[in-house]
């Protein structure tokens, strides 16, 4: 069996396959570069697979090894055509220390780039070990000093991740993670990102582990069933023993900062009556591709379209500039200095030239308030006191809702409260969205979405 056909076989059960539903009909190696000779060996392989009508880019870092180790059965990709087995080298500590000192070195290999950003250093000779977790990229932490985020599929130009990154750190920004260096090629005659290397925020915790702690407690406290009914009906998100209200204000000052940097590093613009049009019928045309793919909106659809129209009426101007774009809890650290922002990727699924555009701020604060709905909701799936912990549910993410949107004014972000309508349309956007999602790669939690758009 001829390698890509092993390839094909092995990628369209990839959690970060694109085309999950539709079908790989076709892969080619469109680049292979000889990183380690030898036994293991290491090539890096970049592809271009056909699902449907789309051709998308993915880079494979294939491990060559006459015998699999049992700690590496589970990432087996098949036979590699040389006598040897073929399998996922980047859950291969032995191998990827090459890609660590590749980058101290600024090496080149064929069409390879590596390279480090001006002024940092970082320890090399480390083992990895791949995060758990990612949906659309693979990350390794080297020791407890930095963290490699390698880009599995790709798109011909910079990443934003890289670009958005290197340009906060020349600003003296502390709301990131610094990054330490990159792997790069030239893919249809662009350079475009491989892998970004940052530096590892060992003693952090994400917000969103955070959150759910503080939602476990309130509802803890809520079915606790020695308390008396009174009792139970007066607690209020104020009393859960990890109120997490302050953290959110002061995710919101945080976040508010990056804003600026942001506008600072890569400047700002104004929508006028005509694009906020545009923007208007972008939303629209979400919309429709969603209810196509996801009957349950439809019912949705009239309350939404609303929205939309009002935003049609804005005559502007509406500020833009560079944002994250997928903003949540997931995508921010609490350190013990404060929040650091992580992977300004934006939203995978979107094409790099719309992630990389300029866009309200108010797209991250919509981003933002979604999560904290999700946050409140996630542990009520199947719960046997759904009903009863709903509204205690409410409480928490309007309590924190506000206290994030009082803190990104307070840090001079465009007051979400003076912005309703636009805000609101967002929000609705980022739910739209969410509903394709859970749809298509996480059905059970499809209700959360769809019960949060009910009572909007």
């Amino acid at each position: 069996m001829a390698i890509e056909d092993v390839l094909a076989t092995w990628l369209g059960d990839q959690r970060w396959f694109a085309g999950k539903g539709q079908g790989l009909h076709d892969l080619a190696i469109v680049a292979d570069t000889e990183l380690v000779a030898g036994e293991p060996g290491l090539r890096h392989l970049i592809v271009a697979a056909t699902h449907g009508t789309a051709v998308d880019y993915y880079q494979i870092l294939v491990g060559l090894r006459h015998r699999l180790p049992v700690r590496l059965q589970h990432v087996r990709i098949g036979p590699s055509g040389d006598g040897r087995i073929a399998y996922d080298a980047l859950h291969d500590a032995e191998l990827t220390k090459t890609l660590l000192t590749g980058i101290a070195a600024g090496s080149k290999a064929g069409p390879l780039r590596m390279g480090t950003i001006s002024g940092t250093s970082f320890a090399t000779g480390l083992d990895s070990l791949v995060l758990a977790g990612e949906q659309s990229n693979t990350s390794l932490v080297f020791g407890d000093e930095s963290i490699l985020k390698v880009f599995r599929r790709l798109s011909p130009g910079p990443n934003p991740d890289l670009e958005v990154t290197t340009a906060l750190a020349r600003l003296g920004s502390e709301q990131i993670a610094e990054p330490l260096g990159y792997i790069e090629t030239s893919l249809e005659g662009v350079t475009t990102s491989l892998a970004i290397l940052s530096h590892y925020l060992r003693l952090a915790t994400d917000g969103w582990t955070l959150a759910a702690t503080s939602v476990r407690d309130l509802y803890a406290r809520a079915g606790d069933t020695s308390q008396t009914d009174a009792d139970r009906e007066n607690i209020h998100a104020a009393d859960a023993g990890g109120d997490f209200a302050g953290e959110s204000r002061r995710l919101g000052i945080a976040t508010a900062t990056v804003h600026s940097d942001l506008a600072a590093a890569f400047g700002t613009e104004e929508l006028g009556p005509e694009e906020i049009v545009e923007l208007s019928e972008q939303m629209f045309r979400k919309l429709d591709l969603t209810v196509a793919a996801v009957p349950e909106l439809a019912k949705h659809t009239d309350m939404i379209s609303d929205a939309y129209h009002e935003v049609a009426k804005l005559r502007g101007p509406v500020p833009v500039q560079r944002v994250h774009g997928d903003y949540h809890l997931g995508q921010v650290m609490r350190t013990e200095s404060g929040w650091v922002v992580l992977d300004f990727e934006g939203e995978p699924a979107t094409p790099l030239v719309q992630r990389r555009a300029l866009s309200s701020p108010l797209r991250d604060v919509a981003g933002m308030l979604r999560s904290f709905d999700y946050a409140s909701r996630y542990q009520l799936i199947g719960h046997p006191e759904e009903a009863a912990l709903s509204e205690v549910a409410r409480d928490w993410e309007r309590r924190n809702a506000s206290a994030f949107c009082a803190g990104y004014a307070e840090a001079g972000g465009l007051d979400p409260v003076a912005n309703q309508v636009l805000l609101r349309a967002l929000q609705l956007d980022k739910a739209v969205y969410e509903v394709l999602y859970e749809a298509r790669h996480r059905p059970s939690w499809l209700p959360i979405p769809l019960d949060s758009l009910a009572e909007f």
